[in-house]
């Protein structure tokens, strides 16, 4: 399965739709993650991770 994780382009809205640890738990599983760019940047998650 493909699930796409998009960025919150609410001015005041911080949450994002998945953490890290979900994407891994997700792709262990064999689906495909797809994190838009920057998507963790208002709450300190790089791309990095």
């Amino acid at each position: 399965m493909q699930i796409g994780v998009p960025m919150e382009i609410k001015s005041q809205e911080y949450r994002v739709g998945m953490t890290p640890g979900g994407v891994r738990e997700l792709v262990a599983a064999g689906h495909v993650v797809q994190v838009q760019t920057q998507c963790g940047a208002r709450i300190g998650l790089t791309d990095d991770l």
